[in-house]
């Protein structure tokens, strides 16, 4: 996630650079065979990129409209991931009595439930960028583990393995059956958290219309390239160039929201918003020795 409320000159130029080279070379080239090679014995009307750029302008306002969506979806999703998972871990440790266990036994199973909602958390992450660094596994048994493996979804499995021990509890006189709901409903929501992730992740924006908005796009440059050629001459290359910089950034921009779960600069802060979660909750069981929280890339973005 960017930090900065503005960029530099070379985030610009780094973005950028390759689209403004290929617009250049586009609108030279279109000059070139438009004043030597093919001239037009039929004027343009100049009216033609008026009306193509303001159908394009819906098309990439559109598109940007709905990446964003995504993006904020993803963010209002995690942020109440952030929230379920301690008000999880301050239910678990406030409102559990031994019952027919011993106070050890009790305080044991707490804090492996605890422990399992971090992981949880890091294995959904991995799950979304699909990268396996493995880091979830530190929060888990050796036996449990051998269990996960057989998961196809890890996650999932992992609430099953606290929703095995919310019913154990629940048989043990630790928790009454008010309590278990209540337990039962962070899990619940755990699983929608899970749920809606993997619905943006796995969704893909529709192929063709990111396609005909770049083709459009270029129809446009070569459009406003031929008919200042007329007007302005060779000036028509740089006018050619800013009118397609402005579209071509423009629609870039939205598609780098598209993927929210993306480890990108523009992508949601999910190491920031893991190594939060586990930070407080190691807190809340008591641990002196905790991580260090995420810093930023150069102070510009968060990962």
């Amino acid at each position: 996630m960017v930090l900065k409320p503005s960029l530099s000159l070379f985030r610009i130029v780094k973005f950028t650079w390759k689209v403004d080279l290929l617009i250049i070379v586009t609108c030279i080239a279109t000059y070139y065979v438009h004043e030597h090679v093919i001239p037009l014995a039929i004027l343009l009307p100049p009216m033609l990129p008026t009306l193509l750029g303001t159908a394009l302008a819906f098309f990439v306002g559109f598109s940007n409209n709905q990446a964003y969506d995504r993006w904020w979806e993803a963010r209002i999703i995690w942020g109440a991931l952030v929230n379920d998972s301690r008000s999880w871990a301050r239910n678990i440790l406030q409102y559990t009595n031994p019952g027919n266990l011993s106070v050890e036994e009790l305080e044991l199973i707490k804090s492996k439930m605890i422990l399992r909602q971090i992981g949880f958390v890091y294995a959904l992450k991995e799950s979304l960028r699909k990268k396996t660094d493995g880091y979830y596994k530190q929060f888990f048994t050796n036996q449990e583990l051998e269990q996960l493996s057989k998961e196809d979804n890890i996650p999932n499995g992992i609430l099953s393995l606290n929703a095995r021990d919310l019913e154990y509890l629940t048989k043990q006189n630790c928790i009454s059956e008010f309590r278990f709901m209540q337990f039962n409903g962070f899990l619940t929501l755990f699983t929608d958290h899970m749920g809606k992730s993997e619905r943006i992740n796995n969704t893909v924006f529709p192929t063709s219309y990111i396609y005909f908005t770049k083709l459009f796009i270029w129809v446009l440059v070569i459009f406003i390239t031929i008919i200042l050629a007329d007007s302005v001459g060779v000036w028509s290359i740089i006018l050619g160039w800013i009118m397609g910089f402005v579209f071509h950034v423009s629609h870039q921009n939205g598609m780098a929201l598209m993927e929210p779960f993306q480890e990108v600069p523009s992508g949601m802060p999910l190491n920031q918003i893991s190594r939060v979660i586990e930070i407080n909750l190691l807190q809340m069981l008591g641990e002196k020795k905790v991580p260090e929280p995420v810093t930023a890339v150069n102070g510009e973005y968060i990962l």
